[in-house]
């Protein structure tokens, strides 16, 4: 790798991972924790790669961007954040980031992505206007490593003309990324019109759809269930769309490939359907997420006494449960629990009945007992492999794997040993100072705590 690298970074062992990284691969290196210091070295002509953090002392990474490419068009940058949501990775893809990453990154990956932008131009066009939706009205959060992925293809594809299709579990929120897609689309000031296999009964109503989406966005939402017929003439709709009709779009409860075999789903509008798949992954897939679904549900139903929390027990209780009818689920919990709890704090007792009369209940560790602990791990990679819709995943899969593993392993063993760090090293049988790294580099807190006997 040849060339010089810009770290902008308010963390200062951020800088020093990634100034010795670039250096032992070969780059020059000028890091800083000030935006400004950034800017100078941009418009004195340093650096042929930019690799800014978001959030910084003196200003927004994010709003860095048009004023860098304003003064040098070709140079790429890379954002890093740990403000992991859609509004981030859009932002970054609206202001032509050459890449966005969700921190914490991995570095193998880090360094492939800006060996390609050392060795490729820079294709720039200033962006003409962001949405102006606040962050915390996004419909989408989480910051597990599924739905970062989720956040990099809605982005990748946000302003393409290509169908998609949306599936998932009832709840997962697939009208919410539909709408989401539409609204930080240049279509966005366009209609917006979700068709119901209802709105298909008659002769004509095909065409007064199409006629109310205009050159905005048509979603058919449970596309499965549309008979024959219609699925026909939906088919024959797409083979006449032109430059202004609508962008099209699809969200389907039911495996769609699985009833094409079974003769259930015509196979010319699956693949006219199918031109960008977006599997939306149930709350139980992503149980990391749920603190901070938590949290953003309860801050959304405060009442005049303030914001609702989870208690400790409370909070283990909702990531031990299956969520079948996933996040639209947890929020209508939250929400009751906001409107009856008499206190600030959301007790384990005002949860499990809150819980009891909830349907299904299924605690997520009971479910498959009696497997291996290989074959759960096989379960969840598979099912990460088939969110990116027969595409394979991005490259450096085996680091970030081992990364997503390794964080859940050192809290766990931390909690089992009442944050005992000798303890803990032993019973994972690593070095101590080993796993002090970890925790550094991991970024764990520690909590010591007695344990009772």
């Amino acid at each position: 790798m040849d060339g010089t690298v810009l770290i902008a970074d308010d963390d200062r062992t951020i800088r020093t991972v990634l100034t010795q990284a670039f250096t032992r691969a070969g780059c020059k290196v000028h890091a800083t924790s000030s935006l400004v210091t950034l800017m100078r070295w941009v418009e004195e002509g340093k650096g042929d790669l930019v690799i800014s953090d978001v959030v910084m002392p003196d200003g927004n990474g994010l709003e860095m961007l048009p004023k860098i490419s304003a003064a040098r068009d070709e140079l790429p940058v890379i954002v890093i954040s740990a403000q992991n949501t859609i509004m981030t990775a859009i932002k970054a893809t609206e202001a032509k980031a050459f890449d966005y990453l969700p921190k914490p990154f991995d570095l193998p990956d880090l360094m492939k992505r800006s060996a390609r932008a050392l060795a490729l131009k820079r294709r720039v066009a200033s962006p003409a206007n962001s949405p102006k939706q606040a962050e915390s009205e996004l419909p989408l959060v989480g910051r597990t490593g599924v739905m970062q992925e989720i956040y990099r293809l809605i982005a990748r594809v946000v302003n393409g003309g290509l169908p998609v299709m949306i599936s998932g579990e009832s709840g997962t929120g697939k009208s919410l990324i539909a709408r989401t897609i539409h609204d930080f689309s240049d279509r966005r000031a366009l209609p917006f019109v979700v068709v119901n296999p209802s709105d298909l009964t008659t002769p004509d109503g095909l065409d007064r759809m199409l006629a109310r989406a205009g050159t905005g966005t048509l979603v058919f939402d449970e596309v499965s269930d549309l008979e024959w017929n219609i699925q026909g003439q939906v088919a024959r709709l797409m083979d006449r769309l032109g430059d202004n009709s609508p962008r099209i779009m699809a969200t389907t409860q039911a495996d769609l490939a699985a009833k094409m075999d079974e003769g259930d789903f015509r196979q010319d509008l699956f693949y006219r359907l199918n031109g960008v798949s977006l599997a939306v992954p149930a709350l139980r897939d992503r149980v990391d997420d749920i603190p901070l679904l938590a949290e953003f549900f309860l801050s959304r139903n405060a009442d005049e006494d303030g914001t609702h929390v989870l208690s400790p027990d409370a909070m283990k209780l909702m990531r031990s449960y299956s969520w079948p009818g996933n996040v639209r689920q947890l929020e209508n919990c939250l929400k009751r629990l906001a409107a009856t709890s008499g206190q600030a704090e959301i007790t384990l007792g005002e949860a499990e009945q809150a819980l009891g009369g909830q349907p299904a209940i299924e605690p997520v560790m009971q479910r498959g007992q009696g497997d291996k602990l290989s074959a759960s791990i096989a379960r969840h990679l598979q099912r990460y492999f088939d969110l990116h819709g027969g595409a394979l995943p991005p490259p450096g899969l085996y680091p970030r794997i081992l990364h997503e593993m390794e964080r859940p392993l050192l809290e766990i063993a931390l909690e089992a040993t009442g944050g005992n760090q000798a303890k803990c090293a032993d019973l994972l049988g690593i070095n101590r100072n080993t796993l002090r790294k970890k925790i550094t580099d991991l970024d764990i807190r520690v909590t010591r705590r007695r344990k009772l006997v």
